[in-house]
This record gives C-alpha cells, sequence and structure tokens, in this order.
C-alpha cells in the first residue's frame, strides 16, 4: 500500500543472495551492520555471499532445525586461519542470515552440503 502523502512505505535495504541450494536469503543492512560490529569481519563483507555460494560445508543447527551453518575456511583472516560461519535461517517462503562470524572449529550437527 502506498503513503497518502506519495511515498512508498519503508523497507529496510537489504541484499538478496541465491544460496547453493538455490535458495534466495535476505541480507539485510542491519544484519550486515550487526555482523560488521566484530572488528575482525571488517572487510569480509563480499565473503559473506561467496560462502553461501559455494560453501566447503553446510550443517543443519543442532539448536534449531530451521537454521543452517555455512561454513568457508580462509587461510588468512586479521586473526589468522579461520572458519568463516554464515547463519541463515529458513522459513516457509522467507530464508535470512542472522549473523556471520569467524571461529577455529566447526560446529556439531548434521552435514546437509555437501550431499555424500
Amino acid at each position: 500500500m502506498i503513503a497518502s502523502h506519495g511515498t512508498l512505505p519503508y523497507l529496510p535495504a537489504m541484499k538478496v543472495i541465491r544460496d547453493c541450494f538455490g535458495h534466495s536469503v535476505r541480507l539485510t543492512d542491519e544484519r550486515l551492520a550487526h555482523i560488521l560490529e566484530h572488528a575482525e569481519m571488517v572487510g569480509m563483507e563480499d565473503e559473506l555471499e561467496r560462502v553461501l555460494q559455494a560453501p566447503n560445508e553446510v550443517r543443519r543447527s543442532p539448536s534449531d532445525d530451521d537454521v543452517r551453518l555455512f561454513y568457508q575456511f580462509y587461510a588468512e583472516t586479521r586473526v589468522g586461519g579461520k572458519w568463516l560461519c554464515v547463519v541463515v535461517k529458513y522459513l516457509p517462503g522467507d530464508a535470512f542470515i542472522i549473523t556471520g562470524y569467524l571461529t577455529g572449529t566447526v560446529k556439531a550437527g548434521e552435514i546437509v552440503w555437501p550431499k555424500k
């Protein structure tokens, strides 16, 4: 619905990324700002998209069946060799990035990519 004063309703700015499963995943400016609050993530913005499109591995979260953890290893980051983990929530008709972070280990969970 268009507001009466002729402007479009507010929609948060976002990027839509196609993941390795073919789903459209939203990355809002608010979530990107949250991710970039961590100094080690500054400069890794483009890598978030790369990890979703071509991860080393994707795991189902052991604590939430609707969440997938996308992992890609980077030998050189601001804090040494680390895994970049991008956390995505999948709902009926929607998918969005919750967060992204660097980690030394891959979390437990069923591997859903690559298919064995």
